[in-house]
């Protein structure tokens, strides 16, 4: 049997490294050129949209605070985008990048799901507490920010979650986010087959619009 050339894994790390990897980094560049502030790839189920997802991050993604050996360069060593000029590999880890997934949005009602949907965007704030700690001025962010991290906020909160914490990471680092949004769709199919679309639909709206339209801390998207 052939050696399914684009597996069903998120993560490039592991990807890059395979027996088979078809390289699709010249995404990278196609979405510098268009530099467009929100993109959205619709696509049939296996057609790598995650892998594409897991490159972007490695590829954008300042990794300067891990060991040397987990820098994020090395994996595109003799990947076309290391050939696409100064212009494109000067964004190379050089922005906070904000990924997450809501393909666990998967229950029978809105409570289990949008402890789900917490449990992920709790996540994403973990993996950057480090970055936050002693950069923030406010102490009323900082104690939002514990709040979130800790899955302890208000319902009310999670409203501007991923703004939120594209803003304070602006704050610590000067940089605008990229924000990277997996299996987007997931949370409203299966609130409108499951009943309870109405109230998804209202979390998702403010989750996104707040997060992707018109936000200062955005450098751009992918959903």
């Amino acid at each position: 049997m052939g050696k399914y050339l684009n597996p069903g894994n998120d993560a490039f790390r592991q990807a890059v490294n395979d027996d088979i990897y078809v390289d699709k980094t010249m995404l990278i560049k196609e979405l510098l050129d268009k530099r467009g502030e929100v993109h959205l790839f619709t696509r049939p189920r296996r057609f790598g949209k995650t892998l594409n997802l897991s490159m972007l991050r490695y590829f954008f993604e300042d990794a300067s605070y891990l060991p040397a050996e987990q820098q994020n360069e090395e994996l595109f060593a003799g990947l076309a985008i290391m050939q696409a000029g100064e212009s494109y590999l000067r964004h190379m880890g050089k922005y906070p990048v904000i990924s997450i997934s809501l393909k666990s949005a998967k229950q029978m009602n809105f409570d289990e799901a949008f402890a789900c949907l917490k449990e992920s965007i709790a996540k994403e704030y973990a993996k950057y507490e480090y970055l936050i700690n002693g950069r923030l001025t406010n102490q009323a962010d900082l104690q939002k920010y514990g709040r979130i991290r800790s899955r302890q906020a208000e319902r009310g909160e999670y409203l501007t979650s991923l703004a939120f914490l594209s803003d304070c990471l602006y704050q610590a680092t000067g940089r605008k986010c990229i924000i990277l949004i997996d299996e987007y769709d997931v949370p409203l199919e299966n609130a409108f087959f499951s009943g309870f679309y109405n109230e998804m639909l209202v979390f998702i709206r403010s989750l996104f619009e707040s997060a992707l339209k018109s936000n200062p801390s955005l450098e751009f998207a992918v959903i």
